[in-house]
C-alpha cells in the first residue's frame, strides 16, 4: 500500500479522553502492520460533537503518545 493512513487512535463520540498510554498502545499494534512512515496519528473523526476542554486534553494525550512512538522507533533504530 503506497500512501498514507490516518489512524483513529481514539472515539471522539466517547467522553472518555483515553490516556496516553492507550493511544499509545494503538500506535504500537498499528506500525506492527503500517510502516512508520505512512502512518499518521488522529482522531477517529471530527472534533465538533466534543467540548473545547475535552478536545484538548485528548489532543494533548494523543500528541504525547505520538511523541513516545517517535522516540520509540528513533530508539529502535539506533
Amino acid at each position: 500500500y503506497a500512501n498514507a493512513i490516518g489512524l483513529g487512535v481514539y472515539d471522539i463520540h466517547s467522553p472518555v479522553v483515553p490516556d496516553t498510554e492507550t493511544m499509545l498502545a494503538v500506535i504500537r499494534d498499528s506500525l506492527a502492520i503500517v510502516p512508520a512512515d505512512r502512518l499518521w496519528v488522529n482522531p477517529d473523526c471530527g472534533l465538533k460533537t466534543r467540548g473545547e476542554p475535552e478536545t484538548e486534553e485528548a489532543l494533548r494525550r494523543m500528541a504525547a503518545a505520538a511523541a513516545l512512538a517517535r522516540r520509540e522507533l528513533d530508539a529502535a533504530r539506533s
